[in-house]
C-alpha cells in the first residue's frame, strides 16, 4: 500500500477536472485557497462563483491526518475506533446556472487507519451522481452507460451493485424521494486486499466522471430558459441542501474531523428556495421529474445499450 501514490493521483485529478470544466463551460476564473488542517496535512480548494455557465463549482483536494478516526468514517469499522488515520480525497460539485443543465457530484477518497504494531487498514470510497431539474432520457442513458464502463473490467456485478447502493444512499428519507438519477456509490472498497486493483478501480472512476458529465453540460448549458424554470431549479436545490446537511457522509466527516468549514460547505448551491407545500402542476415537465426520472430504474435496458 503506497499512500503517496494515491495522494499524488488525486492532486492530478483535481487539476484535470478543473481544466475540463473550464474548457467545456468557458469559465476560467478559479478562486484557490490552500489551507492547513489543525492535526496535520491540509488541502486546496478551487471555486468558481457567478460564472457565465457555472453558477458555482467547487473542486476540493485534501490530505489530512488525525489522532482518532471520526465516527462518520469508523461507523462501518467499529474495531478501528481510536486509531489514528490518514485520509485523502477529491470532491467535486457543479451547479450550472441553466436549469436544464444538471448538477453533478463526484467524490473519491482513501482512508488508512493505523496504530503502532499493527498493519494499516485501508479502503477507498466515492462515486458520482447526477441531479437534473429537467430530465432527458438521453442524458440518463449516457450517464449510466459511462458509469457502467468505468466498472466493466472489474467485474460484471460491480456496476449493478454500486448503482443500487447509489440509489439507496442518495435518497432523501424525510421527503421520500431520490436526490437525482443516481450513478455510482461505494465505500469500504479494498478489492479483497489487492491494493493495485483497488487503486486501478479508483483511477477508473476518476477518469470516467468527466466523460460522463462534460458532454451533458455542453449539450444543455445554452438551452433557453425563463423564470419558471429558474424558480423550480431553486426549489430542487433546496432538496440538495437538505440531503447534504442531514445525511451526507462527506459533510459529516468534514465537520467531525474539524475540517475547514468553507471547504466542507462549498458544495452548497449559491441560491435555493423553500416553498411551503410546493407541488408541481400535474402533467408538467416539473411533475415528470419526480414521477418518472427520480424513480430508481435500469437506464441501460437491452434496447438502449445497443445504440
Amino acid at each position: 500500500m503506497n499512500y503517496q501514490d494515491v495522494e499524488n493521483g488525486l492532486r492530478n485529478l483535481q487539476t484535470q477536472i478543473c481544466n475540463g470544466l473550464s474548457e467545456t463551460a468557458g469559465d476560467t476564473e478559479w478562486h484557490q485557497d490552500a489551507w492547513l488542517h489543525r492535526e496535520g496535512g491540509g488541502g486546496i480548494t478551487r471555486v468558481i462563483e457567478n460564472g457565465t455557465v457555472i453558477e458555482k463549482a467547487a473542486v476540493n483536494f485534501s490530505a489530512i491526518t488525525g489522532e482518532n478516526l471520526p465516527p462518520a468514517a469508523s461507523a462501518a469499522h467499529p474495531t478501528l475506533s481510536g486509531r489514528s488515520f490518514r485520509a485523502t480525497g477529491v470532491s467535486v460539485i457543479v451547479h450550472p446556472r441553466n436549469p436544464y443543465a444538471p448538477t453533478s457530484h463526484f467524490n473519491l477518497r482513501f482512508f488508512s487507519a493505523e496504530k503502532p504494531g499493527a498493519a494499516p487498514v485501508w479502503w477507498f470510497g466515492g462515486g458520482f451522481d447526477l441531479t437534473p431539474y429537467y430530465g432527458f432520457e438521453a442524458d440518463c442513458v449516457h450517464w449510466h452507460r459511462t458509469a457502467r464502463n468505468a466498472c466493466k473490467r472489474f467485474g460484471e456485478d460491480v456496476y449493478p451493485r454500486f448503482k443500487h447502493w447509489c440509489d439507496e444512499y442518495f435518497f432523501i428519507r424525510h421527503r421520500q424521494e431520490a436526490r437525482g438519477i443516481g450513478g455510482l456509490f461505494f465505500d469500504d472498497y479494498d478489492a479483497g486486499g489487492d491494493f493495485a486493483r483497488a487503486l486501478a478501480f479508483a483511477h477508473s472512476i476518476g477518469e470516467h466522471y468527466p466523460q460522463a458529465y462534460l458532454p451533458i453540460l455542453a449539450r444543455r448549458m445554452h438551452t433557453p430558459w425563463g423564470q419558471r424554470e429558474r424558480r423550480f431549479q431553486h426549489v430542487r436545490r433546496g432538496r440538495y441542501v437538505e440531503f447534504n446537511l442531514v445525511y451526507d457522509r462527506g459533510t459529516l466527516f468534514g465537520l467531525q474531523s474539524d475540517g475547514r468549514i468553507e471547504s466542507v460547505l462549498a458544495s452548497l448551491p449559491p441560491q435555493a428556495h423553500w416553498r411551503y407545500n410546493f407541488t408541481p402542476e400535474p402533467g408538467s415537465p416539473e411533475a415528470r421529474l419526480t414521477e418518472y426520472f427520480l424513480k430508481p430504474r435500469n437506464w441501460l435496458t437491452d434496447d438502449t445499450c445497443r445504440h
